[in-house]
Order: C-alpha cells, then structure tokens, then sequence
C-alpha cells in the first residue's frame, strides 16, 4: 500500500461497502458492480491506497467477496443495517489519532488529487470539518448545501426544501473528513428520529454547525463525486469511465478513428501508433503492441498482440492467444489459447484453440483445429512457413512440420513431417451422366 508521503497528521480513511442496493435489482453487492471491467470499491481503493496511511472497509454480512476484495485492508463487518452512521461508527477503533474521513463504494470515481485536497483542507487552521460537495446542473434528488460567508450551515433535502433552496445547485456528496476525537463524538450524537429508524452520517454536519463548528464544502465536479445507486446511474459513470480512459490511450498516442465506439477495459494496455477502427472492444486483461492496426467490430480479451500486427474486421481474440509480430488475423477469425507466429496469416472464417503457429505459415480460409473432445482439450502444433490448405480440418493432439502443405478440405488425424504434402480426403469421382 502506497502511503502519504507528506507532512500531515496519521490520516485513515473509512470506506462504507455494506450495502446490497435495493434499487440496483441485483443478488450482487452494490461495490462489486463493475466500471471498465473493474469493481468499483477496487476503484476506489486504488486512489484511497496512494493517500491515506491506513484503510477500513466496512462490509455487511456474508459479504466475503467484498472482503476479499479488500483485503489486505483492515475489514470490520456491520452486522445490521442501521444507516451511514452506524456504519461508520463500527470502524471506529480503527479511527487512529489523526484524522478520518468517511467515503462510500458507491462513490468510486472520487480522484487521488480530490482525496488529498480533502486532507489539506481539513489541515486549516479555522476548518473543523469538511464536507465533499458538487455542482449539479440537475442536482435531482440531492441534498442542498446552504453556506453562509463560505461556510456550511445546513444540508436540506430535498423533500423539506423550499422552492428558493431546490434552486441551490450545491449538492451533498456525503463524504466528510474531522479530526478523530471530534468526529467519535459527533457520530455518538447521531439519533435515529426518522422514519426508517436508521442513524445518518449527514446528520453530523448538523450537530457541528450547532455546536458552532466551521465547516468547508469542498468543491469537486459531478462526474467525480456522483453517486451510482442504480444500473442507469452505472451506466452513466461507464460512460465517463470510458471517456477518461480513452482520453489517457490517444493522450499516450494511440488513434482512434471513432473514440465514442471503442470500449477498452480499466487495465487494457495500448501502446504508442497503435491504430483502433470503430467499434472495437477490449475485456480484461489486454496488451497491444505499437504499430497494431485494429480494424472494425473486432473482440479482444486476456491476449497480448505484438508490433506490426494486424487484426480484422470481426476477428475475436479469446484468452491467452498471442499474436506475433506483423502477423494477421482476419475477418471472423478466433484464435483461443493460441500462439500465432511472427508473420503468420489466419485471414477467413477459421477457429485455432490451444494451438501453436510457427512464423511466416499461412492457414487457409476455414480451418478449424478440433482441440475438445468432450473431455481434454489438446494441442496443435503447426511449423513455420507452412501452408494449411482451406477448409482443413487438424484434429488434435497433432504436430504439422515446418514448410509442409496440408491439401484443401483435408481431415488430419495423424502427424505430418517436415516438407511433406498432406492429404486426408476421400478421392474424387467422375461419373458419366447417364442421358434417358
């Protein structure tokens, strides 16, 4: 875990991950929900990491995938779901000596820049609190930040605004950082008077401003601090997910002709004079060399595309395929667990899984290796400049030498040597059409 490297007080940040997220329809807790192929608590953390000296995440019960997640981070379970606050306050003997700031999973955009302004401003002399806050072109149903003289006195929902305070575009968004001490004492203070019986960290902000606290509202956009409560609001942060990550590829000189149509996944690597055509997109676990021309409606995941190469249209790259350097792979083309050598050519309508591709050898337009028979899958194994006639069918486990020829239409069951030509086809006959 990186830690702050600056001269700030212990600083521990709580994130809360309890919930299940009733309106997002879903078995799955609301912080493994994914953005660019990655959970957003994973987010989250990957930014909270580079910050903060230490990191709570609060899970809810038999919530063992979230911790795991988490882990190696301290995690405390909330047995029962009693709000924001009782969420909070479950961590609280990991709170340390310095300052605490409360974050939420389903907040995930929130920027490594972000987290550490919130530190410094807490570090003012005059801010006993400060409060994350955004500027919301339709703020919905967010709370309204009231300020006065640059200070938050009141946080209004929405429901109990007047009609002069709805037109306040300040939004809560729910994050609030305090000295440790101030902040137990706050929490404990939280009463539960509302209709749901549950105890809401917001409130804080009330008991403060009661007590004549000063607190900040920290200003930060929408697309970072909006929260995701439901599959269209997740839709929406992909969107924005989507836009930064293609932002940093052409940033890093990559071109995309179309950028809106290319959907690349969080750890999707793609290197300098790589070309993408529209609509392309990249799973999990991608690495494209410099120089890769990738052309239109094309799949990649879990595979690694070396220099020069060149992929589709509609080609599907499935995990642990390699392609080699200045080698292409064609239109409808899938390559699975599947080496293809520097130079090699699989332009049409062909399937190679778990097979291995010597350089410079062509495979003609529909072959397929058949790698599964039910039970074990095998390997095929093709030399280098070799040539695989169309329509061939390499039944594995096969081996077919270097610079041999298999004929079009062949089924190969057994090996094939060095230089030789190949055939495994029934002979063909002409007969005379009779006439009546």
């Amino acid at each position: 875990m990186s830690k702050s490297t600056n001269t700030l007080p212990e600083s521990v940040a709580v994130i809360l991950a309890a919930g299940m997220g009733t309106r997002m329809r879903s078995t799955k807790p609301k912080a493994m929900h994914s953005l660019a192929g990655k959970p957003m608590l994973r987010y989250l953390l990957d930014n909270v990491e580079q910050v903060f000296d230490k990191v709570v995440v609060v899970v809810g019960p038999n919530m063992d995938e979230v911790a795991q997640l988490a882990a190696p981070h301290q995690v405390v379970v909330q047995e029962h779901r009693l709000g924001t606050a009782h969420a909070a306050i479950q961590a609280e003997e990991y709170f340390g000596k310095g300052t605490v700031t409360i974050l939420y999973a389903d907040n995930p955009l929130v920027s490594k820049e972000t987290l550490q302004k919130i530190l410094e401003c807490q570090q003012q002399r005059d801010v006993d609190m400060v409060l994350m806050a955004m500027e919301c072109d339709d703020p919905k149903s967010y709370g309204r930040v009231i300020e006065k003289k640059g200070w938050v006195r009141r946080i209004v929902e929405t429901a109990d605004a007047t009609e002069e305070e709805k037109k306040i575009h300040l939004c809560n968004a729910g994050v609030l950082c305090a000295k440790v001490n101030s902040f137990k004492y706050w929490l404990r203070q939280i009463e539960n008077k509302n209709s749901k019986k549950e105890y809401y960290l917001v409130d804080a902000v009330g008991i403060a401003v009661n007590e004549g606290k000063r607190i900040k509202a920290l200003r930060a956009s929408e697309a970072e601090l909006s929260g995701i409560n439901s599959k269209s609001e997740l839709a929406i942060a992909e969107q924005i997910v989507q836009k930064q990550l293609r932002k940093k590829a052409m940033d890093n000189g990559v071109t995309m002709l179309a950028p809106e149509t290319v959907f690349l996944s969080a750890d999707t690597i793609l290197e300098e004079d790589v070309l993408i055509y529209p609509h392309v997109v990249f799973g999990p676990k991608v690495h494209v060399h410099s120089g890769v021309q990738i052309r239109s409606f094309s799949h990649l995941e879990g595979c690694e595309v070396k220099e020069g190469a060149m992929i589709g249209p509609y080609a599907r790259l499935r995990p642990d395929a390699i392609v080699g350097k200045d080698a292409h792979v064609g239109n409808f083309v899938e390559l699975k667990a599947t080496i293809l050598g520097e130079g090699a050519k699989v332009n049409h309508l062909t399937y190679l899984g778990d097979t291995v591709v010597g350089r410079k050898t062509n495979i003609g337009a529909g072959t397929i290796t058949c790698n599964y028979d039910g039970v074990n899958k095998y390997q095929t194994i093709i030399g280098e400049e070799a040539f695989v006639g169309s329509d061939a069918i390499l039944v594995a486990p096969i081996e077919i030498g270097n610079k041999s020829l298999i004929a079009a239409g062949s089924v190969i069951t057994e090996n094939v040597p060095e230089r030789a030509l190949a055939f495994g086809r029934a002979r063909q006959v002409n007969k005379n059409k009779t006439t009546e």
